[in-house]
C-alpha cells in the first residue's frame, strides 16, 4: 500500500496533536472535547463543531474510555483507519508513561502539598471545560429548535440530580422516547403523504 505526502503529513499531525492533548487533557475524555474541537473544527476545519458533538456522544455511549474513543473517531474522520490507530496509540501513550511514575513514587506524590495544590487547581479548569461543552451541546439541541428535545434536558438533570436515577437508566428512558418521537413522526408523514 502506497501512501502519498499528504496521508504522512495527516499521521503526524494527529500523533502530535493526540500526544499534546493527552498529555494535558487532565480530568479526562470530557476535557478533549474543547480541545479536539480547537485543534480539528477550529484550526484544520477537518470536521464541523456538530459533527464533534455527534462523535462525543457516540465516544460516551460505546465501551471504554471517552478519550480514546473519541480520539479514535476523530483520527478515522481525519485519516481513515491508519489515523484511528495512530491516534489511538498517541492518547494512551501520555497517561500510561505518567502513571508508571506516579505509582513508583506513589508515597512521594501523596504527601507533596504542592502536587496536591497542582491537582485542586486542574480540578477547577477541568469543570470550567466541562461547563463548556455542556453549554456547546445544550446550544445544539436548541438550534434544533424542538420544545421535547429542549424539555428532555432539564429532566433528565432532574431525574439524575434531584431523585438520584441511576444515569443509564435515564440514557435508556431517553433514548426510548426519542426513538418513539422518531416513529410517530415518520408515521404521522407517511398518512399525510
Amino acid at each position: 500500500m502506497k501512501m502519498n505526502r499528504e496521508t504522512v503529513k495527516r499521521y503526524l499531525w494527529l500523533g502530535y496533536i493526540n500526544l499534546f492533548m493527552s498529555t494535558f487533557a487532565f480530568g479526562g475524555g470530557y476535557v478533549m472535547v474543547p480541545m479536539i474541537q480547537k485543534y480539528f473544527v477550529d484550526k484544520k476545519q477537518f470536521f464541523s463543531k456538530e459533527d464533534l458533538h455527534n462523535m462525543a456522544a457516540i465516544a460516551q455511549s460505546t465501551p471504554g474510555p471517552i478519550a480514546i474513543n473519541l480520539s479514535a473517531l476523530s483520527g478515522f474522520r481525519v485519516a481513515g483507519i491508519g489515523g484511528a490507530i495512530i491516534s489511538c496509540l498517541a492518547t494512551i501513550t501520555p497517561p500510561t508513561i505518567i502513571l508508571s511514575l506516579i505509582s513508583i513514587w506513589y508515597e512521594v506524590f501523596r504527601q507533596n502539598v504542592i502536587i496536591a495544590a497542582i491537582l485542586q487547581g486542574m480540578q477547577a479548569g477541568v469543570a470550567a471545560l466541562m461547563v463548556n461543552m455542556i453549554i456547546g451541546m445544550f446550544q445544539m439541541i436548541l438550534k434544533e429548535k424542538s420544545i421535547f428535545l429542549t424539555a428532555m434536558v432539564p429532566c433528565a438533570f432532574a431525574a439524575s440530580f434531584f431523585l438520584q436515577i441511576n444515569v443509564i437508566l435515564i440514557l435508556v428512558v431517553c433514548c426510548i422516547l426519542c426513538i418513539i418521537r422518531v416513529w410517530w413522526k415518520k408515521r404521522r408523514n407517511a398518512k399525510c403523504g
